[in-house]
């Protein structure tokens, strides 16, 4: 079961939420919050898996509440609701579940919850070979959301994650960790500790010195270093 903590300032969207979840057996809502300070209260006392949580609410609103919880031992997930579509964009930036709009659409709450179970599920019930089917990436004012067989290699710098595709570079400030498990179950391989490739567009290795070799890509004039310690791992891969 999959427990959850439903926060809104009004009754009547909190006993309409309670009552939609009810139907799914996976969900168990374990308590409510009636504002952003009383979340944070029972998210520390009841330890829920998941909030779905309103956006406008007075004093402490949603993203507030968001931003709090992720200092807290055990972070829940967030599925952030709203009557207004404004707040998408700043949602997915606290890494949102989903993100659903007022009056609650069945089918929109069906794909949040199929998503959360999803995330939930043991690793032996996960399907092997499943991969997602975009990477979701923020800029300031926008989500773009890429097909990964188009990222050529991600890399780390000045504090920021940068994916390369054929077209351009986008930045995001997830880490390389978190840029390569979103990426799991596609060809990507670290070939140093702060770079990543799809192995898909190596073209060239080439001895370097000490140990480590260079690495060109199709279509790309720069020369990615790799470390000695995965130079035995990438050929092994490559030559599968």
């Amino acid at each position: 079961m999959i427990k959850a903590l439903v926060v809104d300032d009004e009754r009547f969207s909190r006993d309409e939420l309670t009552y939609l979840l009810a139907k799914y057996d996976t969900i168990d809502v374990i308590g409510e919050a009636d504002s952003g300070e009383a979340a944070i209260m029972k998210t520390i006392q009841l330890q829920p898996d998941v909030l779905f949580l309103d956006v406008e609410m007075p004093k402490m609103d949603g993203m507030e509440v968001a931003k709090n919880v992720q200092e807290l031992k055990k972070v829940p997930s967030i599925i952030f609701a709203t009557a207004y579509p404004d707040f998408a964009v700043e949602a997915f930036r606290h890494e949102a579940v989903d993100y659903l709009l007022k009056p609650y659409e069945e089918e929109r709450l069906a794909d949040a919850i199929a998503r959360l179970e999803k995330k939930f599920a043991p690793e032996e019930q996960v399907v092997e070979g499943t991969k997602p089917s975009k990477l979701a990436v923020e800029s300031e004012d926008d989500i773009h959301y890429l097909d990964p067989e188009d990222v050529m290699y991600v890399y780390r710098e000045d504090r920021l994650t940068k994916i390369v595709t054929k077209q351009r570079v986008y930045e995001t400030k997830w880490s390389l960790k978190e840029v390569e498990a979103r990426l799991k179950g596609f060809s990507f391989f670290r070939i140093h500790k702060s770079y990543l490739v799809n192995l898909h567009y190596i073209e060239r290795l080439t001895p370097w010195f000490n140990g480590a070799y260079q690495l060109e890509l199709c279509g790309r004039e720069e020369k990615l270093s790799v470390s000695r310690n995965y130079v035995r791992g990438l050929r092994e891969e490559l030559e599968l």
